[in-house]
């Protein structure tokens, strides 16, 4: 079983046109993604890979009925109402994998969103996938790598990290793991969905047996999900690497723009600390799939 998205639920394109809207939408269709309809301004009468386009979310939902879900190619600037349309539509999942959006559009959507209901996954999310079942956004890339590298197994894997989601999932794939369902929450300084707001998602899940967060210095969003740990929200087993330990610690910045250490908490050895208070399994990065392969022996 998938978190958040299903295959045979229907997707919408925002900005569908676009370069990464027109190359994504080929990449979700050859994934088996049930993608009823696109939309950019201006562009109704187009057609895009079989999709056809539509001016607006509600002209193509009075030809295709509800949709359940969409991915917002839009430029940053531009995004915030592009996902407004999509909330105020009814979608109650967004995929927003754009970068550079301003800080106040991202706290308005965000705020916005809680208030109606919605999941938004991002800003600056590659998207999420379940192996062979489900895709949103461009986490793979292409069909052929989603299918090399994301094979169906029982690990939940997230990071602010794109290209760590992908590379801890390969890593499971090489110890002969395979994962239930992997995302990026995003790389932008504010994010809608959190690790906190995520691990009983996966905790529901019943084919989840084991979560992977790879995490970085910056924010409080580990300290949060250990929060959730203490509470009894989720109780499985999860494994976290947290890079930058060694970094100095008078360093403000780490990798993503997300990543600003504001105070103690934003430290790395203050998240590995906590993690490990709340039980978590903290470790190296070439531990990550051995940790989770005896997990899974144990538990059989």
């Amino acid at each position: 079983m998938s978190i958040l998205i299903k295959k045979e639920n229907s997707v919408l394109i925002q900005g569908i046109t676009g370069r990464e809207g027109n190359a994504r939408t080929r990449f979700m269709l050859e994934c088996g993604m049930n993608i009823p309809a696109g939309v950019t301004p201006g562009r109704k009468g187009m057609n895009i890979w079989g999709v056809p386009v539509y001016n607006t979310i509600y002209e193509a939902m009075e030809k295709h009925g509800q949709i359940d879900a969409s991915v917002a190619f839009v430029p940053g600037p531009q995004v915030k109402t592009a996902v407004f349309e999509a909330i105020n539509a009814g979608i109650k999942f967004i995929v927003i994998p754009v970068e550079r959006v301003p800080l106040h559009d991202s706290l308005e959507m965000i705020s916005f969103a809680r208030k109606k209901g919605t999941r938004l996954l991002g800003p600056g999310s590659l998207g999420l996938i379940t192996a062979e079942k489900a895709v949103m956004g461009w986490l793979g890339g292409s069909q052929e790598l989603a299918e090399k590298i994301f094979k169906p197994g029982p690990v939940g894997v997230m990071s602010r990290s794109g290209g760590q989601t992908t590379t801890v999932s390969y890593a499971l794939m090489k110890m002969g793991l395979g994962i239930s369902t992997a995302l990026h929450i995003g790389s932008e300084p504010v994010v809608g969905l959190t690790f906190a707001e995520l691990l009983p998602l996966f905790e529901a899940d019943k084919e989840t047996l084991v979560v992977v967060i790879f995490a970085e210095p910056g924010t409080k969003a580990e300290n949060e999900a250990a929060e959730i740990m203490k509470k009894g929200e989720f109780t499985k087993p999860l494994v976290v690497h947290v890079a930058g330990k060694n970094l100095p610690s008078s360093a403000k910045s780490y990798s993503h723009a997300s990543n600003r250490i504001e105070g103690a908490e934003g430290t790395a050895e203050n998240k590995i600390k906590t993690l490990k208070q709340a039980g978590a399994y903290v470790v190296e990065y070439q531990d990550i799939a051995k940790t989770v392969k005896k997990i899974l022996k144990e538990k059989r």
